[in-house]
């Protein structure tokens, strides 16, 4: 029936025939206003209006070049520290005009590769990396593109893309002297997979160089029930460890749980500190100890640097973000 047509949508054409303009002055009052006449530009915005014209993403791509879209991978949403880095790049990209688009990994090389693959196709111009392991299909990839590409949470100034993050081995160095400091020699290592996960094998090279220490490594999924599983099988051990050292709050918390489940008290039988300082780890009971990695402002600085090469051409340096212990009631001295 006649009435239940659908409207059509207005385009360009039509703003043009209702403004008595050309189609070309319609796109220049869109992209670059400041070309036409303040009367013209009047006119086609009214006319604008009254179509109630809304502009294509994808036909201002195709008339400027541009489609003000970044990426960015990463291993998964379902961890805070990935989610609070994303909301921080988000909000920075804004400022610049930018959009983001989101694709997990799963930390797997061969579907990181897939998801950048997936994110050209929708024209993204620059790209968000966790780490700095990639396969040589990424890189090949980048290059054939030419594609500007900034890798976060790992600082290496000497690596092929410009990286924003921490020194990952510090990071764990500082939570050990921590507790050595404090009279702890019998240390359990709680960390994730380390076989798709650069800043965990960084972060346990920093730990193995020590040998004021015995530490034992106990390696469980990211999770706060394996990590659990792990602190048990730390504390069943022949000679449990006096402190418990985990290389991410979520192992953390997993630890700090199990052991109130088992009734061993924390801190005056086993010490925990953890890696992230994730907001939940100021409310933990006891407070966990933790070296504060500060995500948010890492996405900042992440934003800024990818804005800049995406809408200027300026490449980034490499960029360190420190870290600091904050010490909090889960770890005492011996």
């Amino acid at each position: 029936m006649k009435g239940s047509e659908k409207k059509k949508r207005s385009n360009l054409r039509d703003v043009a025939k209702v403004s008595k303009v050309s189609v070309a002055t319609v796109s220049r009052v869109l992209n670059k206003p400041l070309l036409v006449s303040e009367q013209t530009r009047a006119r086609v915005l009214d006319a604008i209006e009254a179509l109630n014209f809304v502009p294509s993403a994808a036909a201002r791509a195709i008339n400027s070049g541009r489609t003000n879209m970044v990426g960015a991978l990463v291993p998964t949403l379902d961890n805070a520290i990935f989610s609070l880095f994303i909301d921080a790049l988000e909000i920075e990209l804004g400022n610049f005009g930018l959009s983001l688009v989101v694709a997990s990994t799963r930390g797997d090389e061969v579907v990181e590769t897939f998801q950048a693959k997936r994110l050209l196709d929708l024209g993204v111009e620059g790209l968000v990396v966790s780490g700095i392991s990639h396969s040589d299909e990424f890189y090949a990839l980048v290059e054939r593109r030419n594609l500007p590409v900034v890798a976060t949470s790992y600082f290496d100034p000497g690596y092929r893309l410009p990286t924003i993050g921490y020194d990952n081995a510090g990071i764990a160095r500082l939570s050990l002297e921590h507790l050595i400091n404090l009279g702890h020699k019998r240390i359990a290592v709680l960390h994730g997979p380390a076989h798709n996960n650069d800043r965990t094998r960084a972060r346990i090279r920093g730990l193995e160089k020590s040998s004021d220490a015995d530490l034992r490594f106990y390696e469980t999924e990211t999770q706060i029930a394996s990590a659990g599983d792990a602190a048990e099988a730390a504390i069943n051990a022949n000679e449990p460890p006096t402190a418990m050292l985990c290389l991410a709050d979520v192992l953390a918390h997993g630890a700090l749980f199990r052991c109130q489940n088992l009734g061993v008290p924390v801190p005056e039988q086993i010490s925990i500190v953890g890696i992230d300082d994730l907001p939940t780890s100021a409310c933990t009971f006891p407070p966990l100890t933790s070296v504060h990695s500060p995500v948010k402002r890492m996405g900042r600085r992440t934003a800024v640097s990818l804005a800049k090469w995406v809408v200027e051409g300026v490449r980034p340096a490499p960029e360190l973000i420190e870290a600091h212990l904050v010490i909090r009631s889960s770890t005492i001295q011996r």
